[in-house]
C-alpha cells in the first residue's frame, strides 16, 4: 500500500483514485475527477466516502456546494512551477471553511509542503523518488513565519 504524509505523520494511503478515461464504481474511500463527480449528479455513493480531484485548471467553486459531501479534495500540482492549487487550496479553507482531507498530488516535492500546509494542505502525496520521512523533517526547519496563514491567521508582528 502506498504511504503519504497525513496530519504530520507518514500512514498508508488507504484512497483508489478513478481515472478519468476508465470509469468504474466507487469503492469505500475513492477518489473521482471533477467531471465523473459533476456527471454522477454530485452524491456519493451509499456507504463510501468519495474525494474530489481538481486538475489545477480547474474552478474549485464548482465543488463549494458539496463541500459536506466531500470527505477529500486532491489539488493537483502538474508541474513544480503550477501554483494556481495553493490559491485554491487557500479559498477552499478560508473561504468556504472546509473542514476534510486537502491533498497535494502530483509534483509534489519537499520544497513546497511548508507553504502548502501554510495555505491549508493537510495530507501530502509526494512525487516518485521523493523521501517522505526527510520531508516530514522539513516542516521542523522554520519555527516562525512573518506573512498571517490558514495556519497561523495572526501575522508574526501582531503577536509579539
Amino acid at each position: 500500500m502506498p504511504k503519504i504524509i497525513r496530519d504530520g505523520s507518514i500512514v498508508d494511503d488507504e484512497w483508489i483514485l478513478l481515472d478519468e478515461d476508465v470509469p468504474g464504481d466507487q469503492q469505500p474511500h475513492t477518489i473521482v475527477p471533477l467531471s465523473d463527480w459533476l456527471s454522477r449528479g454530485r452524491k456519493p455513493a451509499p456507504d463510501t466516502d468519495v474525494g474530489v480531484w481538481l486538475n489545477s485548471d480547474e474552478d474549485p467553486r464548482l465543488i463549494v456546494d458539496d463541500l459536506a459531501d466531500i470527505a477529500l479534495i486532491a489539488l493537483n500540482f502538474p508541474v513544480f512551477s503550477d501554483g494556481r492549487p495553493y490559491s485554491s487550496a487557500t479559498l477552499l479553507r478560508r473561504v468556504h471553511a472546509y473542514q476534510g482531507e486537502l491533498r497535494a498530488v502530483g509534483d509534489v516535492r519537499r520544497d513546497q509542503m511548508e507553504q502548502m500546509h501554510r495555505c491549508g494542505f493537510n495530507a501530502y502525496q509526494l512525487a516518485e523518488g521523493q523521501d517522505l520521512t526527510a520531508a516530514l523533517a522539513g516542516f521542523k526547519l522554520f519555527s516562525h513565519s512573518y506573512q498571517s496563514s490558514i495556519d497561523r491567521p495572526q501575522p508574526l508582528f501582531r503577536i509579539r
